[in-house]
């Protein structure tokens, strides 16, 4: 619920931001431009408000955007969580559908760690995304 009234006023930010751009167009083919108008339009295009970057960290079974999700942990709104308890109310059981959300990869599995077992330090099958709010 919470969600669909950011998107909603980040819709809303986006045609304001839109309509100024439009404003200066015309007043510029009018050739009625001026510092003023252009001032309000850089005004209503700086973002005020930060940015959130979320960080979803996925383990899998394997390194193909389909594999299997086996532990996940998440950082939203500067606080970190390992998700719900059990694995079948984890938000994604794939890589894919994490994607097909709205997350973007930032980093694939290091596939130098699948190599040799023995001398791997770190999680094999891992994938890391991101969104920005």
């Amino acid at each position: 619920m919470a969600e669909d009234s950011v998107e909603y006023g980040e819709a809303l930010m986006n045609e304001i931001k839109r309509k100024k751009i439009e404003d200066c167009m015309v007043a510029f083919n009018q050739e009625t431009l001026t510092a003023e108008t252009l001032r309000q339009a850089l005004e209503a295009l700086s973002d005020s408000e930060p940015k959130y970057q979320d960080l979803l960290y996925l383990q899998t079974s394997g390194t193909g955007l389909d594999s299997r999700v086996h532990g996940m942990s998440i950082v939203q709104n500067g606080e970190i969580s390992e998700g719900p308890p059990d694995p079948d109310d984890w938000p994604y059981k794939t890589p894919l559908e994490a994607i097909r959300d709205g997350w973007r990869v930032i980093q694939f599995p290091d596939m130098g760690l699948l190599m040799d077992e023995s001398k791997a330090y770190g999680l094999s099958c891992e994938f890391i995304l991101e969104r920005w709010r």
